[in-house]
């Protein structure tokens, strides 16, 4: 049986107490940190006969819940009516340095058959290093409790968005996503020795690299899929690719075709902004049966590649013809190595806009646009 939601953790068990969460059984009250060491009003009581949890196990873990169960000797197991829970991030010791540190916040939950639930969006994010400690407690008839000695502390790590999230994230992406403006050519932007290195090392193939962790803090792709990002938004004005960049003044330009078409698969791996009025969606193509396509396949929302709201390919009267979202920054990450002699190099002519790089971007939790109600 499943405990009920708890009520509110802080990021450290010396941070201050904030407002319980309404409409939860539960309840946040001043405890003894893991040292021992109680606030002088905190009205809790020590008792030895009280079990001490132990051998700790942390199991069904998602990005913003996990299921907890421990062992504990029988004598007075039944005079147990909650457990203390101090859950905090794996963080630097410092980063709590202007809190208060004699008033710290626990989570509170009724005593039910093990293992318990842990889950709530506000205070559990994903892909996030967190330790765990518990304690038994006993309520007393006038309001305060006996404790039990802190368990031992574990360490666990929160999992990456599931599809159901993505699928969450994707349908946000699809009410901006704008009308469809047609494209030739997919591209991608590096600096002049990037592509002579290429060439004198790599045999002229540009090579799958493993993606950074721009974007949602929960992506799956996020330092996992490897591949190679290109770009396909247009011009509205003139039908082309724009002439400014921030990553390189040299530009590869390939036809179309030769990366998007039927004997690909088309994924939608994350929709994301920085703290600007733009947003930015990231598309993964995959070779049908290629080993990216069966990592994507595993995680990510595939799109049907004819009908979707962000980059389409189809024929018309024998021509393939396709077209991405205007309202969008749309960035592709296709998973194969792509040779040199497929397409063209050459300068650009517009400026290096440094300010518009994704590279390891954070992305904005504060947006209701582009975020999701799990752990950020």
């Amino acid at each position: 049986m499943e405990a009920p939601r708890l009520a509110h953790t802080m990021s450290s068990p010396t941070s201050p107490c904030e407002e319980v969460i309404k409409n939860l059984s539960l309840e946040a009250i001043q405890l003894c940190d893991r040292d021992g060491n109680k606030s002088q009003d905190s009205g809790i009581a020590e008792m030895e006969e009280l079990p001490v949890p132990h051998n700790i196990k942390i199991s069904n873990i998602t990005c913003d819940s996990f299921k907890i169960c421990w062992d504990m000797d029988s004598k007075s197991k039944d005079r147990i009516t909650h457990y203390f829970i101090d859950l905090n991030k794996k963080e630097n010791k410092n980063s709590n340095k202007f809190k208060h540190k004699d008033v710290p916040t626990k989570l509170v939950a009724k005593a039910v058959p093990l293992p318990m639930t842990v889950r709530g969006h506000w205070f559990l994010s994903p892909r996030t290093e967190y330790t765990v400690a518990v304690q038994t407690a006993s309520k007393q008839v006038d309001g305060d409790y006996v404790v039990s000695e802190w368990s031992e502390i574990i360490e666990f790590c929160t999992a990456d968005y599931s599809k159901v999230h993505l699928t969450q994230l994707l349908e946000k992406a699809e009410v901006i996503a704008g009308r469809m403006l047609k494209l030739s050519v997919f591209y991608r932007n590096q600096h002049k020795e990037y592509f002579d290195y290429i060439r004198e090392h790599h045999g002229n193939a540009m090579q799958p690299s493993v993606k950074d962790n721009s974007g949602s803090h929960g992506s799956p792709i996020s330092g996992k899929l490897e591949g190679i990002f290109f770009s396909c938004n247009t011009e509205f004005n003139t039908g082309k690719p724009p002439q400014d960049s921030p990553y390189g003044r040299y530009r590869f330009e390939i036809a179309a075709e030769k990366l998007f078409n039927p004997n690909t698969n088309l994924y939608f791996g994350d929709f994301y902004c920085m703290y600007t009025a733009y947003h930015y969606v990231i598309l993964v193509i995959a070779p049908v049966g290629s080993p990216g396509d069966e990592f994507c396949k595993q995680r990510l929302p595939q799109l049907n590649i004819k009908d979707n709201k962000f980059l389409t390919c189809d024929e018309e009267d024998g021509v393939m013809v396709y077209h991405h979202a205007q309202d969008v920054i749309l960035e592709v990450i296709y998973t194969d190595p792509v040779d040199l002699s497929l397409g063209t190099v050459a300068e650009i002519t517009g400026h290096q806009l440094m300010s518009l790089s994704t590279a390891n971007a954070k992305k904005d939790p504060s947006c209701k646009t582009c975020n999701i109600s799990v752990g950020r």
